[in-house]
């Protein structure tokens, strides 16, 4: 099953559009920063909101195609010998898709419905108790395998293990926890923010947690066996896990800070946040190194052959570009080490920028590749 990509993130909205009132900007704010800035924010908006309508629908869409194929998958022998292998795993693709997805509606009512926060308080425990249904389906799903693998015993192939791929468990736990951490940062009622922010840490720590021994394991067979040449993208998804893991921290402090009243330091989101940016820049090099001595991009890019695991390429590049905004903004300038707007600023998110449209590229190359042709490409599930 695809993982769907979060292209739709209004990064530029969040930290270039004025929104007094209320931490998230929302459509009379971004309708007053189009009416009286500049040419460049008006170009800038422009940009945005189209990528946002655009790559939603694009979400949309691919969800509900891929939940087609698998209704259909369900009924085929193959499925049967799926769920008998590593592979079972990549069924929490499915949840991961349906957080990315509830999180892309929400952005698209921010963006583009006038007046919703006047009602977005009655909205945000009708979004907690879907993120609680998403993640007892997630759970259902890891406790299926868990207890398969757990207490047969021998029917999970170690030397198959030779990738992140079982990472995906902890991938769908940690989009169902940012999404519960978003009323504890946007709500201004004492209990939604209290039950959002216990249920978020509950769920995100977790994902941390099976993130941890899961990568552990795998570590040993790819030092043994080497990685998995369809799956090695998978080595780089510990970049999107601790962006969203990040987010949803900083989600934390602030409902902290505005409900509980609990004081944090100036430059505690530049430790967070450059703290994370290390991590990631391990794993992303880490992976790229696997990839380009195994030559992925002529096999699976360039080449003849297809990989669903291809898609896994564009979540780093995009998790890197958010925290990179996160940490521009929420980190350097609230720290003062740099100025909003000025040559430091903007030298620094061109970075954020060109990754983003690196990834953008990358989503319209895989969609040819896999949907551009007539001829059915077999895309089998990896173990």
């Amino acid at each position: 099953m695809q993982n769907w990509l979060r292209l739709d993130d209004p990064m530029y909205l969040m930290f270039w559009v004025p929104h007094p009132g209320q931490p998230v900007p929302v459509f009379e704010d971004i309708l007053a920063a189009f009416s009286s800035g500049g040419l460049l924010l008006k170009a800038a908006i422009i940009v945005a909101v189209t990528g946002i309508a655009g790559f939603a629908y694009l979400n949309i869409k691919s969800l509900i195609w891929n939940l087609g194929r698998l209704s259909e998958f369900r009924k085929t022998d193959a499925y049967i010998k799926l769920m008998t292998s590593n592979g079972e795993t990549q069924l929490l693709a499915m949840p991961l898709a349906l957080a990315m997805t509830v999180n892309a509606a929400f952005i698209l009512g921010l963006v583009f419905v006038p007046g919703l926060w006047s009602v977005v308080e009655y909205l945000f425990p009708l979004a907690m108790i879907t993120f609680a249904l998403i993640a007892y389906l997630a759970f259902r799903r890891i406790g299926s395998f868990l207890g398969r693998v757990l207490s047969e015993g021998g029917v999970f192939d170690v030397s198959a293990n030779n990738s992140f791929a079982q990472l995906l468990h902890a991938f769908a736990l940690a989009m169902t926890a940012v999404g519960m951490a978003a009323p504890a940062a946007l709500s201004t009622v004492p209990l939604t923010v209290g039950v959002a922010m216990i249920l978020s840490i509950v769920l995100g720590t977790i994902a941390g947690l099976y993130a941890l021994v899961a990568a552990i394991v795998a570590i040993g067979s790819m030092l043994q066996h080497g990685t998995a040449k369809e799956s090695a993208p998978t080595l780089m998804i510990v970049v999107p896990i601790l962006t969203i893991l990040g987010i949803m921290a900083m989600r934390q402090q602030h409902g902290l800070h505005t409900t509980f009243d609990a004081q944090g330091g100036l430059a505690d989101n530049l430790l967070l946040t450059t703290t994370i940016l290390a991590v990631q820049g391990v794993f992303l090099a880490l992976g790229l190194l696997v990839l380009r001595c195994q030559k992925y991009a002529d096999a699976y890019l360039r080449g003849d052959g297809n990989s669903p695991d291809s898609n896994a390429l564009v979540c780093p590049g995009v998790a890197l570009s958010v925290m990179l905004h996160f940490w521009i903004n929420k980190g350097l300038v609230e720290a003062g080490l740099i100025d909003r707007f000025g040559i430091g600023y903007w030298s620094l998110t061109s970075l954020a920028l060109a990754a983003q449209v690196a990834m953008i590229a990358l989503v319209l190359v895989l969609n040819h590749r896999h949907f551009g042709k007539r001829e059915a490409v077999s895309l089998a599930p990896a173990e």
